[in-house]
């Protein structure tokens, strides 16, 4: 029960499955105790001021499961849901874009690429009626076929790819044919911080001794074919640990005069949760999924994504394949690399990463100072 104290001082209470949140105005330390936990409530706040207070809590239908079927318990992997929302983050924080902190006598790091940089070519003018004939002959051949079906004849599909000539867009307003090619940087574009993890508001993830303070920085433009990192397209990406005992605030952090927009973030707080994450079908043995599905679908739980690969940011837990099948991702070392990180588009941070997708970071199980590994889904 809540104290008449705390009732006088609530502004309101939601109970959101698997997540508590409580919505306060303390005017003195309250203890608030709710089923999943107890929160002592002492900071000092305005009367026009609202503090979001998160309850640590595990995911009770993932637990729920886990009880019901036992052998699923070798699976089940912890997971911190980071939970972004805009905000104006400290440098103390953990948060996502916002200032970082940096060691002193560490240059900020500026990525030389290359970068994919378009590159527009006009059309001559026989290329373009060339092109505007075979889009008016097309559109006659649909049209008279009652099945509506879109059909190519192989010569003017020929003519069409000698016309753009490798680029993959054309601009049928200025008509330009636009192609990606790598170009150098020199001095460099400066790299963006895009998250910064403190150990103790990620306890579930594995941190190398004597390091407590996790950054993301990436280049924000677009790369092609980064070193060990296969089909990949998007920003180039650094991972550092470091001790928050050698850190200060960084100073005069250089800009990227060209950014692509959709990866510079929005300044974010974090909520941080510990959830229980499951793996997707293709990790586990065909009769455990099957009893796990059945079970979900008794219960009228999505399995996938309900508890499973938990979609958002998230600190470790399972990467989900709903674009491709398993891909399993290896460290050079051959050992299975291991999800770390998943970086999602949309919401308050407002990135887009691989066309409104997840850019996953992967790392070594046995060796964290191995390179990373990046996926898009």
């Amino acid at each position: 029960m809540v104290s008449q104290q705390v009732q006088q001082d609530l502004i309101a209470l939601q109970v959101v499955q698997p997540l508590v949140h409580l919505y306060v105005q303390p005017s003195s330390p309250l203890p608030v105790q709710l089923p999943r936990g107890r929160i002592h409530l002492g900071l000092p706040t305005s009367a026009a001021q609202r503090i979001i207070v998160r309850v640590t809590a595990v995911n009770p239908a993932a637990e729920a499961l886990l009880a019901g079927i036992p052998a699923l318990a070798p699976y089940a992997r912890k997971a911190t849901l980071l939970r972004p929302r805009a905000g104006e983050p400290s440098p103390h924080s953990s948060h996502v874009g916002g200032p970082l902190l940096w060691p002193a006598d560490q240059e900020w790091p500026r990525c030389r690429g290359p970068h994919m940089v378009e590159v527009r070519e006009k059309l001559s003018d026989a290329d373009r009626e060339t092109l505007e004939r075979i889009d008016r002959d097309a559109r006659a051949r649909r049209a008279s076929r009652a099945d509506g079906v879109y059909e190519v004849i192989r010569e003017q599909s020929h003519i069409r790819s000698r016309i753009m000539d490798g680029a993959t867009v054309l601009d049928r307003v200025t008509w330009e044919r636009i192609r990606l090619v790598p170009v150098p940087s020199d001095p460099g574009v400066p790299l963006i911080g895009v998250l910064q993890l403190l150990k103790q508001d990620v306890p579930t993830a594995d941190w190398p001794e004597a390091m407590d303070v996790l950054q993301v920085l990436w280049c924000p433009q677009e790369h092609s074919e980064l070193p060990g990192q296969r089909h990949y397209w998007g920003p180039a990406v650094e991972m550092h640990y470091r001790s928050a005992s050698s850190l200060a605030v960084a100073q005069d952090v250089p800009r990227p005069v060209d950014a692509v927009a959709s990866y510079v973030p929005r300044p974010c707080l974090l909520d941080p949760v510990e959830a229980t994450d499951l793996p997707e079908k293709d990790e586990l043995p065909e009769d455990l999924f099957g009893e796990a599905e059945a079970w979900a679908d008794e219960h009228g739980i999505d399995y996938h994504r309900g508890l499973a690969c938990l979609k958002g940011w998230k600190a470790g837990g399972w990467p989900s394949w709903h674009l491709t099948d398993l891909v399993p991702i290896y460290c050079g070392c051959g050992a299975r690399a291991r999800l770390f990180l998943t970086i999602d588009s949309g919401r308050d941070p407002d990135l887009n990463v691989g066309r409104f997708g997840e850019l996953r970071i992967f790392t070594c199980p046995v060796n964290a100072s191995h390179p990373i590994r990046l996926n898009l889904q």
